[in-house]
């Protein structure tokens, strides 16, 4: 990865004051234009952008703060469920190139109808028991 992507990366650069958590690979921080309250980012602490690039212990790394966030979220915010989702390079989405995943708190009553989940990507999908 070249140094000025890495320099330019809003997750290489997080002040200490944005980290909710943190372990040896990752850190959470609350996303900061939320989807909904609580909405959390877990990010790895090595620069690169793609879940299949990360490693095992990355992956565990992640996994452990997003379990983590989960149960902190329940206790603040009682959600009704969560999204968790990784855009995963620029056709999915993805606008910061620095792997990150989404724990995006439900409610309930926050869209009309929130079956099909994350299949509202594209929205002519979404619908698909219709």
């Amino acid at each position: 990865m070249h140094s000025e992507s890495i320099m330019a990366c809003p997750f290489c650069t997080l002040p200490a004051d944005r980290i909710v958590a943190s372990n040896e690979l990752a850190v959470a921080i609350r996303d900061g234009f939320p989807i909904s309250p609580g909405h959390t980012l877990i990010i790895p602490k090595r620069h690169h952008g793609s879940f299949f690039e990360a490693t095992a212990d990355e992956r565990n790394s992640m996994l452990t703060l997003l379990d983590q966030a989960r149960r902190e979220i329940a206790i603040e915010l009682s959600p009704d469920g969560f999204n968790i989702g990784i855009n995963d390079g620029a056709a999915a989405g993805q606008t910061v190139p620095h792997l990150h995943l989404h724990l995006i708190p439900r409610f309930e009553g926050d869209v009309p109808d929130p079956r099909g989940g994350v299949r509202w990507v594209i929205p002519e999908k979404a619908r698909y028991w219709l």
